[in-house]
């Protein structure tokens, strides 16, 4: 946020600050974006509490390089159309559409029950992922603070954890990710897509502006904390010509290792994706259409394992060979990184009896 944009004509201050005689008050956060940005229209956003009995998800994938994760909310205020997690929603009897951006879930007995799956003596630590389904930083986070605290709880216990996230917010965070670092606790992947703040607008309306995640890629490096960078997802002929540019970037920013994903379109994702394409881009759109269903075997989403984040084909094959050839001249992916489950320090559960 800009200041500037705020300013009163005939005022001489610049802006209200907060009475130190209230228990809460607003802060400026810099995600960003300018005055002369885009603006998405304002959504009211509610937020309901899920009760749910346990908090770690098991993840059974040969293509995922994880087996358990958290998500410490259901839904994302980030609102990214492409959001392959949108489909969830339906599980809640809400629509993946405007329901998943606006109609949030929030975990806040995640902490607790972390603490107590961590206790059992069947527990077999390795690396929980979070931001797999949907960003543990997005905005909510500020006022919720369940990230920090499911953070607070891995770090008591020396437990890995892998973030995937397009938010700033995580530098608030610096201080238990820097020491979980120190143990080789912990990495994080920022999620960039292109640098066309339109495009990014659009496409990502209240996610962080792409060069702010630059910045948050630089402190995360300068705080000693791993760091890469995620392309995802690439999109034919709206994004894909940007690939080097944000491997390039990243690696100058500090990034140490690259991923990327191909645009999939499961379920709801499908007419979601493909409505907001003829609205904001129909010229290009029958051919990013065709281009999708050349690398899914002819259809827009392709499931199987093995394919679902890659495709296959001519076209996705010349994007591989593409990153991978950028990630090569940038030395980016030269070092495994391998979180340590070996300090893993079991919370003490005297007194307790377990069922199960």
């Amino acid at each position: 946020m800009n200041k500037q944009a705020d300013r009163k004509p005939g005022r001489g201050s610049g802006f209200n600050p907060p009475v130190r005689f209230q228990d809460t008050h607003n802060e400026l956060i810099d995600d960003g974006w300018e005055a002369d940005d885009e603006t998405p229209p304002k959504l009211q956003t509610t937020v309901s509490i899920d009760r749910s009995k346990s908090i770690i998800n098991p993840v059974n994938s040969p293509d995922l390089p994880f087996t358990q994760s958290i998500n410490p909310y259901r839904g994302c205020e980030h609102g990214c159309i492409y959001c392959f997690a949108r489909p969830t929603h339906a599980y809640l009897d809400l629509s993946p559409g405007l329901d998943f951006e606006s109609r949030l879930i929030a975990k806040p007995d995640a902490p607790a029950l972390l603490r107590k799956a961590l206790g059992k003596t069947g527990y077999q630590c390795q690396t929980i992922a979070m931001g797999t389904n949907t960003d543990p930083y997005q905005p909510i986070e500020r006022e919720w603070k369940i990230t920090r605290n499911i953070l607070e709880v891995l770090s008591e216990y020396n437990h890995p954890v892998s973030i995937v996230t397009k938010s700033s917010l995580i530098e608030r965070d610096l201080d238990i990710l820097q020491h979980m670092a120190t143990k080789n606790l912990v990495m994080v992947f920022l999620s960039i897509t292109s640098f066309d703040r339109q495009l990014t607008r659009r496409m990502e309306p209240r996610a962080a502006a792409p060069q702010r995640r630059l910045k948050t890629i630089q402190r995360l490096r300068e705080a000693g904390i791993p760091v890469g960078v995620m392309v995802a997802p690439v999109i034919p002929f709206l994004n894909d010509a940007e690939i080097e540019d944000i491997l390039s970037r990243s690696k100058h920013s500090g990034a140490e290792c690259a991923a990327y994903v191909m645009l999939r379109l499961p379920l709801e994702v499908k007419p979601l994706f493909l409505d907001w394409l003829d609205q904001h881009y129909p010229l290009k759109a029958k051919r990013i259409v065709h281009s999708l269903q050349s690398i899914r075997e002819g259809k827009l989403n392709n499931a199987q394992f093995g394919q679902r984040f890659i495709g296959k084909g001519n076209y996705a094959q010349l994007i591989k060979q593409r990153f991978l050839l950028s990630c090569k001249k940038l030395e980016l992916n030269l070092k495994d990184i391998t979180l340590d489950s070996k300090h893993f320090n079991r919370p003490n559960q005297a007194g307790q009896i377990e069922l199960f």
